[in-house]
């Protein structure tokens, strides 16, 4: 049996390559200062961030809107996609869901009003 399959499991960029920056977006962000550039939009997705874009706000293209991406030190290395996901969740259940959440706002409502009360009382 071969354990090389099983040592490979996701096949990365090769070394020798080095990390995909878009060029046009490395363009609009070295030598600039991220107060003055504002958000920057993409549809690069696939792009890696690099530490030049650290600070810079990027419009990453969901295929709907654009959603803005703030980049911090812990993002270099990660793709701009990630940060902004393209499916949105709405929900799981039903009736008996609906039901739940009505529920738990109706005890936050009573929450507050006996929190509100209580401070008015003390008044």
């Amino acid at each position: 049996m071969d354990l090389r399959f099983y040592e490979i499991k996701n096949m990365s960029r090769s070394v020798k390559k080095g990390p995909y920056v878009d060029e046009r977006l490395l363009k609009k962000v070295v030598g600039k200062k991220p107060e003055n550039v504002g958000v920057i939009k993409t549809w690069v997705r696939r792009s890696q961030i690099s530490p030049e874009m650290v600070g810079f706000t990027f419009g990453v293209y969901n295929g709907k809107t654009h959603i803005d991406v703030f980049v911090s030190e812990d993002m270099v290395g990660h793709r701009l996609g990630e940060f902004s996901p393209t499916k949105k969740f709405v929900r799981h259940g039903g009736k008996m869901q609906k039901e739940i959440e009505l529920k738990k706002k109706e005890a936050e409502i009573t929450a507050a009003k006996a929190a509100k009360s209580t401070v008015e009382g003390k008044k």
